[in-house]
């Protein structure tokens, strides 16, 4: 059985920083693509970032220049360090990997259980 656990979020004043961890564990075969995605009250979940197994990264634009998504292939955790952080970040943020399992032959979606992040003075 695959677990994502999310750490990290919590309250943050306008400008500072947070940085969220999202570890893998259970029987993988393989790590594909590692994401973070983010929901505000009354919006639809949206891509923030998003890292493939080679290293290459994606953001969304509004968070460029101020998030870095990052990962630790060995301990199968990969991480979205938050700076500059501005009041419209807050939401519950769900780490997503994408990857195959001892059980299954082909790739699936996983999902962590999300962490709140909220941005006030």
């Amino acid at each position: 059985q695959v677990q994502l656990v999310e750490s990290g979020g919590g309250l943050a004043q306008p400008g500072g920083s947070l940085r969220l961890s999202c570890a893998a564990s259970g029987s993988i075969v393989n790590l594909n693509l590692m994401g973070w995605y983010r929901q505000a009250p009354g919006k639809q979940r949206e891509l923030v970032a998003e890292i493939t197994a080679g290293g290459s990264k994606n953001y969304v634009e509004s968070v460029k220049d101020r998030f870095t998504i990052s990962r630790d292939a060995a301990k199968k955790t990969f991480y979205l360090q938050m700076n500059s952080l501005k009041p419209e970040d807050t939401a519950v943020y769900y780490c997503n990997v994408n990857l195959r399992a001892l059980l299954y032959s082909d790739y699936r979606d996983y999902w962590g259980q999300g962490t709140q992040v909220t941005v006030s003075s």
